[in-house]
């Protein structure tokens, strides 16, 4: 479990082209094989964008907030050996404003030093995206690279990973050491595979290694792969197409309140839309083990239909809430909610889980449910707080990863992260 950030310290510094330089920085290109976490590169006119969708994927969808969400590095990191005590990383963030909105904080970098979070840094500049919840129109404001920079690093060869923010879109500008660096090689750790929506994307974490899906990776001993899209997993076909391309040694999917949040579908649409998805996953993944996972307690929802709205009275008090604005009596007709999804996902594994042996279930309360709603109430009342997310991680890390669980006896050859490449 990553441990709290101590001694190393981290520092945001102008990244200007004419800022000098330390004699003794050495810069390292920045390519796909020191990326961890991504699925394709993009090589813009500053540097690199990690993105958590296939170009493919990313044209067959004009959605702002998938484009936003998938563009955001959640489980990207930058991941190599050396001996530096000191590095230095050129980015380009941008900043999410709402109008109206409490200001969101900077996002965080972590450092981690063999395994262990050992500092942490935010980067100052960057571009701003100015958004305006009452159309959710958007107006993008450019501005300059910034550097995060590391030091006090424990001498000799470690392995370090750079874990980029989770909720904060990252251009990858430049990369220095002082001392030469070399591609983490692979260590034998089964790669995780999870998608799901602004929970898994890690809304509310404290930190991009501190999300649930990176602690429960941590705790299981697997390479994550997040593919939690914040409001935008949607039972999309090129989602399943991503997860039906990528290699991977186990996977999980945590699906239901985005179809919720956004009135998406009704009954009948979404059982034979779930079959789908799972048959499209399975075309590249025969015998791989299977997680389906339902959603999480989420009081406003279990009952009452979507859509989803943000709360504006909250916002006189200066924190955003959400609301939903259903109407129970509609369920009858197929709307649905909460604790429709969940009894539908429970019914759709069962029946398929006769022909499919590595195709799982887990009930998403046992994750977060009535019993931690009073000690950890959902501060928004839609996403879990940063102490949410360990419990979440921790839980979900003992049912699939411990012994008897379904991610205890993993299938097929361990694979890497590593993204590709796009022009």
């Amino acid at each position: 479990m990553p441990s709290q950030p101590s001694e190393p310290s981290a520092s945001s510094v102008p990244s200007e082209p004419s800022a000098p330089l330390t004699p003794h920085w050495i810069t390292t290109p920045l390519t796909v094989s020191l990326v961890r976490g991504a699925i394709e590169l993009e090589h813009t006119a500053r540097g690199l964008l990690p993105h958590r969708l296939p170009a493919r994927a990313r044209a067959q969808c004009a959605d702002g907030q998938l484009a936003m969400a998938e563009a955001q590095p959640s489980g990207v990191r930058l991941a190599f050996r050396t001996r530096a005590t000191a590095v230095e990383l050129d980015t380009v963030p941008t900043k999410r404003v709402y109008a109206g909105a409490p200001p969101m904080p900077d996002g965080v970098y972590d450092l981690l030093v063999d395994g262990r979070l050992t500092a942490q840094g935010r980067a100052d500049g960057g571009n701003t995206l100015l958004i305006d919840m009452t159309d959710w129109s958007t107006e993008h404001r450019p501005g300059p690279p910034a550097a995060v920079r590391f030091t006090g690093l424990p001498s000799g060869t470690k392995d370090v990973e750079i874990w980029l923010p989770h909720d904060e879109t990252t251009e990858l500008v430049a990369l220095r050491t002082d001392a030469p660096v070399e591609p983490l090689p692979h260590r034998g750790r089964p790669l995780w595979l999870h998608h799901g929506s602004s929970i898994s994307h890690g809304s509310n974490a404290a930190s991009p290694s501190t999300t649930w899906p990176a602690i429960a990776a941590s705790l299981g001993g697997a390479e994550l792969l997040n593919l939690g899209f914040g409001g935008s997993a949607l039972l999309d076909p090129f989602t399943a197409r991503t997860i039906r391309d990528t290699p991977a040694d186990v996977i999980s999917l945590k699906l239901g309140i985005n179809v919720v949040n956004l009135d998406l579908m009704r009954r009948r649409a979404f059982g034979p839309a779930v079959h789908g998805f799972l048959d499209t996953i399975r075309e590249g993944h025969p015998a791989t083990p299977l997680l389906v996972v339902s959603p999480i307690l989420c009081p406003v929802h279990e009952d009452t239909p979507g859509p989803c709205a943000a709360d504006p009275d909250s916002l006189a008090t200066g924190q955003l809430k959400f609301r939903a604005t259903g109407d129970p009596r509609e369920v009858a007709a197929g709307k649905l909610t909460l604790a429709v999804i969940r009894d539908e996902l429970a019914r759709i594994v069962r029946e398929r889980s006769a022909d499919d042996p590595n195709l799982y279930h887990l009930d998403g309360r046992e994750l977060y449910g009535p019993s931690d709603e009073a000690a950890l109430p959902l501060p928004d009342n839609l996403h879990p707080d940063a102490a949410t997310h360990r419990l979440m991680g921790e839980r979900f890390a003992r049912h699939a990863f411990h012994p008897g669980g379904p991610f205890a006896e993993r299938t097929g050859p361990h694979h890497t992260t590593t993204a590709t490449g796009t022009a």
